[in-house]
Order: C-alpha cells, then structure tokens, then sequence
C-alpha cells in the first residue's frame, strides 16, 4: 500500500542518496530469485535506516530478520570501528545468499549471522544495545520488544518495520492475527514511559523508539 502519492514518492526517490552497488545487486536478485521480495527494506528505507545508524554511530546493533540482508548493511554503515551486528533469521534456505552478500561488503568482519529462531537465541546474546531493528514474524513483535527493553541503553533505540502492515491496522475489519499483534504492538510501545515514540508512515510504517 502506497501512503503518499506516487509522484511525490518518485520525487522524493530522486533526491535521495544512491544506494551502493552491492545493495542494488541484492535488491535486483532478491526481486528476480527470491519469494515475497516485498520484505526487502528497499532504496528508499534503506537509506532512511542507514542515516539514522550514521547519526546513532552504534557500537552494538541486533537486528532480528535478516532475510536477504540488504537492511544488515544498511545499518552496518553507521557501526563504530570496533562495532558489531548481530542479525537472526530462521530462514536457512537464504543463509548462502546472505554470507555471500555479506562477504562482498566492507563489514563481513563486524556482522554476526545466526540461523535460528530468534526467541530462543535473543536470551543466549550477552550484550547491551544502541539499535534493535525487528523485522521478522509479525506475531512475535511485542515477545521480541519485552525479550530486548531491558538490555537496551539509555538513549539507545528500538526500530520497527511494517508496523502499518498495508494500512490493516486502522481498519476495525481486519482481525487476523498478524494486524491483531501489530495494534497491541504499536499501543505498547506507544505508551510506555520509558520510551518516545515516532510512526512514520514510511513504506509500511516505520516506528522508532527512543529508550530515555
């Protein structure tokens, strides 16, 4: 679903920093080779990620759902020198594309990339966070905030994806159970004190916590 006219959207593309070659490829592949390319973060959001990792400069990034990674290097832009990403997916099929991916990059050495479900391997990583970015299974989103909140720094942030979910949300029809997560989601983050809170209507909605 397209929030903002497709004129304006175009334009906006335009005056938008180009992403790197690399990540051109992995958008090109991942639309040619991959199923529901539509979960790729894309030109646009991608830069939109890696401008608020650059004026972040994390030390520690966990992002949960790599999928083809084109969001992990996009973060990782912004990494300290001696920083680290650690990304989670529970997809295997994808892990040989992604390595591959991340070999080709210029922060192969700083990304960590585990297979598995993230629900168990999240409690297993002993580290306090400047980023959280959750793009995996909708479902899981609060699980995944509740597993993270406490490990996150002050002045350290939680960054969501698809939080508009095609504009589902704000549609009292639709009660299936990834809208359904998304709304108690958005409502829990949105009022929890420790937090301030922006939705931007980005592509499918982009949330940004900031831990006070």
């Amino acid at each position: 679903m397209n929030f903002i006219e497709e004129r304006v959207e175009e334009y906006s593309m335009l005056h938008t920093t180009k992403e790197s070659e690399l990540l051109n490829k992995i958008d090109r592949e991942t639309h040619l080779e991959v199923l529901r390319p539509r979960m790729l973060s894309g030109h646009f959001q991608g830069r939109i990620l890696s401008m608020l990792s650059k004026m972040i400069s994390p030390n520690r990034i966990l992002e949960i759902g790599t999928y083809t990674g084109y969001s992990a290097l996009c973060l990782a832009e912004g990494l300290m020198e001696d920083g680290k990403l650690y990304t989670i997916d529970i997809n295997e099929e994808l892990e040989d594309r992604v390595r591959q991916y991340f070999l080709e990059s210029n922060y192969n050495q700083q990304i960590d990339f585990v297979i598995g479900d993230a629900l168990h391997l999240i409690p297993r990583l002993n580290e306090s966070w400047d980023v959280v970015f959750i793009d995996a299974d909708k479902k899981n989103y609060t699980k995944y905030f509740n597993m993270v909140v406490a490990s996150v720094k002050s002045g350290g942030y939680i960054i969501a994806d698809n939080v508009l979910w095609s504009g589902k949300v704000v549609e009292k029809d639709h009660v299936d159970e990834d809208t359904l997560a998304l709304r108690v989601f958005n409502d829990t983050l949105s009022k929890d004190p420790r937090f301030e809170v922006i939705l931007l209507p980005v592509r499918d909605g982009l949330l940004i916590a900031r831990k006070k």
